[in-house]
């Protein structure tokens, strides 16, 4: 006995030291795709097997959504656990200055850039809060505030242009950067976290021709073959990483999540958006399947439930053992009591250039809000003087056609005021 009591402890040791392994944490974010854009949410011609076979293993959310359906606050919401709102990230680009060219080397852009950059540095990011556990963390593809540093990230590839200068080489180019980075942090035995998101199926539409040719005699128009055929090669680089983490022997133990930043109808005459999708208030700008993996802890499901972006960052501390900041007010989608008792997300859409980069009703246009099957638009008026209010049952609206605001009063005032309740500008 006295021999085998040393072992005991030994292994007991040991197993309580694999139990306390933190996870690792990997966000896969593609870039203007339509929520209904993969084989898992039945589009009968585009092709996805990794991240059909991602959805499969995994928590998803089909009902999943961003609360700003523009790159830059999406992307920034997902990072910070905040709505655009909190963080004062609201717009893509600062203010257009009368007489002046907007962007490029332009001091006053540059200027209004580095006060976006300034909000970011304030912000408890994700990677800000997983540095002081201890964790590695590498951004990769789109990033608009600055250096990565900036976002909290302790390694990274984008320097400090607009939409990502060398990051965006991810994906489009090689993968290499990231398997290099994951190699370094197992070497030092951290845990890490990696945000790959490269500017995909983003234009430019420059898919391989190996891809496009499954297309072209399937598509409408060449102009959205080109869009299917990259969605399919982005999907081939999320599969590379997500073998690249069973090869590695490092997938039991790390949490994958997957959703895009805003969404994207083309319209079929030309390789353009619709005006129902990326910066719009629709689903079509504002609804993305939200996926989440982590086979070490909890099951594969498929679940109806409302997700929001700004619920996946309280998501990962929690996931950890860490409380989350006060200021993100995202639930833990974990917790299926909590997800399945919610009864409401909200968001809110801001001008492409921001009116006023510290004072966020300053650029707003509408806030919107769904309860049930009901999704409410509530127009700002200094923004859209024009607009009215509008009103969808969107499971049976699917594409929010039918505006029903003027035949329910009473439920337009009982959801505006849950509205004002989260946020009255």
């Amino acid at each position: 006995m006295t021999k085998i009591l040393p072992f005991l402890c030994i292994l007991l040791v040991a197993v309580s030291s694999m139990a306390d392994t933190s996870p690792n944490v990997v966000f896969i974010i593609s870039d203007d795709q339509a929520w209904g854009d993969y084989g898992f949410m039945g589009h009968p011609q585009i092709k996805t097997p990794h991240l059909d076979k991602l959805a499969s293993q995994s928590l998803l959310f089909t009902r999943g959504y961003v609360p700003s359906s523009l790159c830059c606050p999406s992307l920034a919401a997902m990072i910070s656990g905040q709505y655009p709102h909190q963080s004062l990230i609201t717009s893509n680009d600062p203010p257009v200055i009368k007489g002046k060219k907007s962007g490029g080397n332009d001091p006053a852009f540059i200027a209004g850039r580095e006060i976006f950059n300034q909000h970011m540095d304030k912000l408890p990011t994700l990677p800000r809060l997983l540095a002081s556990k201890g964790y590695n963390s590498f951004q990769t593809g789109k990033w608009w505030q600055g250096n990565f540093n900036r976002g909290g990230f302790t390694h990274g590839m984008t320097q400090g242009s607009r939409h990502g200068d060398a990051g965006l080489t991810i994906g489009r180019e090689s993968m290499q950067p990231i398997y290099d980075f994951v190699k370094q942090s197992v070497s030092e035995n951290k845990p890490f976290f990696l945000w790959y998101a490269p500017m995909m199926p983003h234009q430019p539409h420059t898919p391989p021709e190996r891809i496009l040719a499954k297309y072209r005699d399937k598509a409408p128009t060449l102009n959205m073959a080109k869009y299917w055929a990259m969605i399919e090669w982005f999907d081939e680089t999320c599969g590379e990483l997500l073998d690249y983490l069973d090869v590695q022997k490092l997938s039991e133990n790390t949490i994958v999540v997957y959703l895009a930043d805003n969404g994207w109808i083309q319209d079929p005459e030309a390789p353009k958006y619709d005006i129902r999708s990326k910066q719009s208030q629709y689903d079509g700008g504002l609804r993305t399947p939200i996926i989440v993996r982590w086979p070490a802890k909890v099951k594969p499901q498929k679940s109806e439930a409302l997700a929001l972006s700004i619920d996946i960052a309280p998501t990962i501390l929690r996931a950890i053992g860490m409380e989350p900041p006060k200021e993100m007010t995202g639930l833990n989608l974990f917790d299926e009591v909590a997800v399945h008792d919610r009864k409401t997300i909200q968001g809110e859409i801001f001008t492409h250039n921001s009116m006023n980069l510290e004072v966020p009703s300053a650029s707003l246009r509408w806030r919107w809000m769904i309860e049930g099957d009901y999704k409410l638009m509530v127009p700002y008026a200094a923004n859209e003087p024009d607009a009215k209010v509008e009103l969808y049952s969107i499971i049976k609206d699917e594409n929010e056609m039918n505006n029903v605001a003027a035949e329910n009063p009473d439920l337009i005032k009982s959801m505006t005021s849950k509205l004002d309740a989260w946020w009255k500008p």
